[in-house]
């Protein structure tokens, strides 16, 4: 494995390839909890306004009925994608009748998970699939962990950095080897490093204590209002074990120094019977709970911070086409959602992260053992519940170093990272957004949490009157303002047409349920 020192890449991409990073490619995925004027959880069906959850490719579900998921393309222009989200929200948001947008990760007051209600697919094999896969979550894990809200940020580096790249490390292995182990490389040090993540922007340090329904936990927790638990100096519960973990995974070892690694360990969790799940029923019993009696149900059941990805053919799995044809794009999927912003997500983050995943991948990225992602796993823990502690200490690399050391250390490196991308982009604001997040890393109070914590301690406000007040505001300037890339005619079009195709993919069902099951999972 090569080893790369930070500075002198730079260098050398400064003098050799000083535009090499120009044209960064960005898709946002950002879910939402559709709730009633009340702030209680819908139990109403997909909008019809927006089409077929199945086949609308812009506006879909996520587990339940009422968690709806926004679905930007890819754009090299960050302010675009963001037009994009906005207009997508505001779209379904006429097509809500009274209904509001949840404006934050941690569900809304749900007084018992039934009335969670899974996503509906429709009755195509697909569909059917799609819906008994969630049937199988909600009974292995509950439905309230999967009504937990997030944002996922795509990423992909243009051709032209790792030409670069591949060039400066003397065009050892194939192009597309070497694409697929800088990604890897770039993923090792996120998960080194997820907790700056959550330290800036963690915005679940609250929740509804319905959430918890009955379970003992020993978090220390405080009280406000009626019924809001919080940690007075915790930044992300949605990335801790309360949130959207599974416990049951954590023996699974899926290592990310190869692509050969990576698939062999998520293909072996997903044909291993599990001693767990095993008594619910499968796709081969009458009435199936679940989809298959294994460790993993299928690929996507995997929960982890970030992802390699690559587009995958019709009937393709994700691994299989990962293997075909290498990692395409990165998925983080450690954003909680941004309640400071109504689009759940803003351009001063996509312009840190645009920096700090550059700086992932260029950084020096050794080998990562089981013990090194454990160790990972527990500085995040620290951080999600103790962040916006100033005495809090980290372990790095077996030393223990308080936070804000470490952090400092980060964002000196990042500065360099951003100083490349300015010159590259012809602008300043890489630069200037390092220098402000910078000033967070001693004033905690500026990060997402310190800010909700401040917000709801200021009046003792409840956590859920908190959020209702923010998603009746953010709904009213989502309908109040004008469309920026679409327009109304193009997402009812969208819509209409997504209907007909759902209605194609069903006629196109040649065999029985069971039998579309047993040719998938032949071939997984």
């Amino acid at each position: 494995m090569i080893k790369h020192d930070l500075n002198k890449t730079l260098e050398a991409l400064t003098a050799q390839f000083p535009n090499a990073i120009n044209g960064i490619q960005r898709g946002i995925e950002r879910e939402a909890l559709r709730i009633k004027p009340s702030g209680v959880i819908s139990q109403q069906g997909h909008p019809q306004g927006v089409g077929s959850a199945l086949t609308n490719d812009h506006v879909t579900t996520d587990f339940s009925e009422s968690l709806l998921e926004f679905i930007t393309p890819v754009s090299t222009s960050a302010e675009q994608t963001l037009a994009q989200l906005k207009d997508l929200q505001k779209f379904t948001l006429s097509q809500m009748d009274d209904e509001l947008l949840w404006p934050i990760s941690m569900p809304c007051f749900i007084e018992h998970q039934d009335d969670i209600v899974l996503a509906q697919f429709g009755d195509s094999n697909i569909g059917r699939m799609k819906t008994l896969y969630r049937e199988g979550l909600k009974n292995r894990y509950g439905s309230m962990m999967q009504a937990i809200a997030g944002v996922h940020f795509n990423i992909s580096f243009p051709e032209s950095l790792w030409q670069s790249l591949y060039s400066l490390n003397g065009n050892q292995g194939t192009l597309a080897e070497s694409i697929s182990n800088g990604y890897l490389g770039l993923i090792r040090n996120f998960k080194r490093e997820l907790w700056l993540i959550s330290f800036l922007f963690g915005a679940s340090p609250a929740l509804c204590s319905s959430f918890l329904q009955g379970r003992a936990t020993d978090l220390p927790f405080k009280k406000l209002g009626k019924g809001t638990l919080y940690l007075e100096v915790g930044t992300a519960l949605r990335l801790g074990n309360l949130g959207y973990t599974n416990s049951a995974q954590s023996s699974l070892r899926v290592m990310y120094n190869s692509l050969e690694e990576y698939v062999a360990g998520l293909k072996e969790a997903i044909h291993t019977p599990s001693d767990i799940y095993g008594h619910i029923d499968d796709y081969t019993s009458a009435e199936p709970k679940q989809l298959n009696k294994n460790i993993l149900q299928i690929e996507n059941e995997f929960y982890s911070p970030i992802r390699p990805k690559r587009n995958a053919a019709s009937g393709e799995t994700p691994t299989d086409a990962l293997l075909r044809g290498g990692i395409e794009y990165i998925e983080v999927r450690a954003l909680d959602v941004n309640p400071f912003s109504e689009t759940g997500i803003d351009l001063q983050q996509i312009r840190f992260l645009d920096v700090f995943l550059t700086y992932c991948l260029l950084n020096d990225s050794p080998e990562m053992d089981w013990q090194e992602q454990k160790l990972s796993t527990t500085n995040l823990d620290a951080v999600v519940n103790e962040g916006r502690d100033p005495e809090l200490m980290l372990n790095k690399q077996g030393e223990m170093v308080r936070l804000t050391d470490w952090a400092e250390t980060i964002f000196t490196q990042l500065s360099e990272v951003a100083r490349y991308m300015d010159n590259a982009y012809g602008v300043s604001y890489y630069s200037e957004t390092i220098a402000e997040l910078a000033t967070w890393v001693n004033n905690p109070s500026k990060t997402f949490s310190g800010k909700y914590v401040s917000a709801l301690a200021k009046e003792n406000q409840d956590n859920g009157h908190f959020a209702l007040a923010l998603a009746q505001q953010y709904k009213q300037s989502h309908l109040d303002a004008d469309y920026q890339f679409y327009d109304q005619a193009f997402l009812a079009k969208q819509a209409t047409d997504s209907v007909l195709k759902e209605r194609e993919v069903k006629a196109a069902d040649s065999v029985s349920f069971t039998a579309f099951l047993d040719d998938y999972f032949a071939k997984a």
